[in-house]
């Protein structure tokens, strides 16, 4: 199998990923996790959703940590309650963020989610 080559220009990236359909861009909205949920599953990163509480590392909202509100697969961008700006007219409005400047503190785990998490654990398990 070879490897689909990319480019370098920022221009393409960008196009490329507003061109490619729906159901990849939720490998785009992969998130790192803290250090300890990284010791406890041993994985680097996972899907966000909603529900999960992050930590902001980068931008204007640095070092605030929120839930996760809303997830928007077209845009690839991530809503939470404490990222917040108000408008002229006083309404208040979530700031839309960038998975890769967050970090997953503490996971909304469901059975579908524990399902992915112990799956993934044993898929590196048989890798090494």
């Amino acid at each position: 199998m070879t490897k689909k080559t990319s480019s370098k220009s920022p221009r393409k990236q960008r196009r490329s990923i507003h061109k490619s359909p729906l159901h990849t861009h939720k490998s785009m909205l992969r998130c790192r996790l803290d250090e300890f949920l990284r010791e406890e599953y041993g994985l680097r990163n996972i899907v966000i959703k909603k529900g999960d509480l992050v930590r902001v590392m980068r931008g204007q909202f640095r070092d605030t940590e929120g839930k996760v509100i809303r997830v928007d697969y077209q845009k690839v961008r991530v809503y939470l309650d404490s990222a917040t700006t108000t408008k002229a007219d006083g309404k208040e409005v979530q700031v839309p963020v960038h998975p890769s400047n967050l970090m997953l503190v503490k996971l909304e785990l469901d059975d579908e989610r524990k399902a992915i998490l112990e799956d993934r654990m044993v898929q590196i398990a048989e890798g090494e």
